[in-house]
């Protein structure tokens, strides 16, 4: 049988490896083995489970694979950010970031091979979309990046944002799937309170991620404040326009009451004005809880933007907080490895 021709075991519930084992003779606790090697463990081959008998792993393999992510290649940034490049098994390409800090341990993940949105800041949108991540896939680069932090820094992750390549709202099931898989208390276990996933704003997915009563927390990659300059940077805003972005805010804040925040680059002479601080403040008072992350401009290569000196970003930022908004400064880490922010692209 040929590789391809095998069925992904991970994609098979509990039920169903139960069925697969005992239709090989074997006793149903395997089941529970089986999944705590998968979703537990995150391992990367049938072959490393070592508690199944070499005759199970066989037959196992025999009809099913696991097609895991793997890493092809790393590099380390004069700050101690690493970016990842991992391989998939039909050999994409896409790109995580580890950023290490004094008091988290973040990993920073893909939702999709390239993106289809084409926000001009952004070198990922220059790429288009190949395909969807799998929800294991997605799942495999939190295996990876946590085994990677506690080998270079001797502490586990912490937090997990979806911010690397793609827009996580435009591969929904299986971006919800995957949070499954690291939250659930026999899988990774890791709180959803430290999951934050950013959107480019897709209104109706937003209120869809309320309706299914989503436990994470939710970035608005907003970047201006009103819809001509919005529109000017980030085409999505042609159907996603601010007013309908805020009602699904609000109807994501009203049914869950999760932490709302909101991405907003600044672009020297386009969205860095005093009245472009006011916009933005009138746009966060809607939401009790809501920070305002002021992110530094990371150059991409043929994208006509120059970012802001820092001293100004700190007078933006005492605007906001004028104005009764908390705002943070999110200074740019692994900038010399093009691992920051909006960077992310594969590069042969």
């Amino acid at each position: 049988m040929k590789n391809q021709e095998k069925k992904n075991l991970r994609h098979l519930s509990q039920e169903e490896i139960k069925n697969v084992l005992e239709g090989v003779g074997e006793k149903s606790f395997r089941t529970k083995q089986v999944w705590e090697w998968l979703w537990q463990k995150g391992v990367g081959s049938i072959e490393e489970m070592s508690n199944l008998s070499k005759d199970l792993r066989t037959k196992l393999s025999e009809q099913y694979d696991l097609y895991s992510v793997a890493i092809d290649s790393n590099q380390r940034s004069s700050d101690g950010t690493m970016k990842i490049k991992f391989r998939t098994h039909d050999n994409h390409f896409i790109e995580g970031v580890l950023i290490p800090a004094e008091d988290r341990m973040t990993a920073c993940v893909s939702s999709q091979i390239g993106c289809s949105l084409t926000c001009k800041f952004c070198a990922t949108g220059t790429m288009g979309r190949t395909r969807n991540l799998d929800f294991d896939e997605i799942f495999d680069q939190v295996v990876l990046l946590n085994k990677l932090a506690i080998t270079e820094h001797a502490r586990p992750l912490t937090n997990i944002v979806y911010m690397g390549m793609g827009e996580p709202l435009l591969n929904y099931s299986q971006v919800l799937k995957s949070i499954d898989r690291i939250t659930m208390p026999d899988g990774l276990g890791m709180s959803p309170r430290r999951i934050t996933v950013s959107t480019a704003g897709i209104s109706k997915m937003i209120k869809k991620l309320a309706d299914d009563e989503v436990r994470f927390r939710l970035a608005l990659s907003l970047h201006a404040a009103d819809d001509q300059k919005r529109r000017r940077i980030m085409p999505i805003n042609d159907e996603n326009n601010i007013e309908s972005l805020m009602e699904a805010l609000q109807y994501f804040w009203d049914k869950t009451g999760n932490r709302i925040s909101f991405e907003y680059i600044l672009f020297e002479g386009i969205n860095d004005t005093v009245q472009d601080a006011k916009n933005l403040a009138a746009l966060a008072r809607k939401f009790k809880v809501l920070l305002v992350n002021l992110i530094e401009y990371n150059r991409v290569e043929g994208a006509a933007f120059t970012g802001l000196h820092f001293s100004k970003m700190e007078k933006f930022k005492g605007l906001l907080e004028q104005y009764g908004i908390n705002a943070t400064i999110r200074r740019s880490r692994g900038k010399d490895i093009d691992a920051a922010c909006g960077q992310l692209a594969i590069k042969e």
